[in-house]
């Protein structure tokens, strides 16, 4: 702790310790609940578009043009 010239301690945030201690804990369960969100939200990116390549490369992750195109032709 830094003293200041008039003798007291305090800190360079001017928070009290119990104040510290509060922000301190309200910092950390935000940053958690953060990451769990981002976790659950790769996971589930993850299952909609692996980004990962599969044995056959990327190519095996992409829908043939045959699949896509509707098999109807204009005349």
């Amino acid at each position: 702790m830094a003293i200041d010239g008039t003798g007291k301690s305090g800190s360079l945030s001017g928070l009290s310790d119990d104040e510290a201690r509060e922000f301190h804990a309200i910092f950390v369960r935000s940053f958690v609940i953060f990451t769990v969100i981002a976790i659950i939200a790769h996971i589930l990116a993850w299952q909609w578009r692996p980004w990962l390549p599969g044995a056959q490369g990327y190519s095996s992750l992409m829908e043939s043009p045959s699949e896509v195109t509707p098999s109807t032709q204009l005349t």
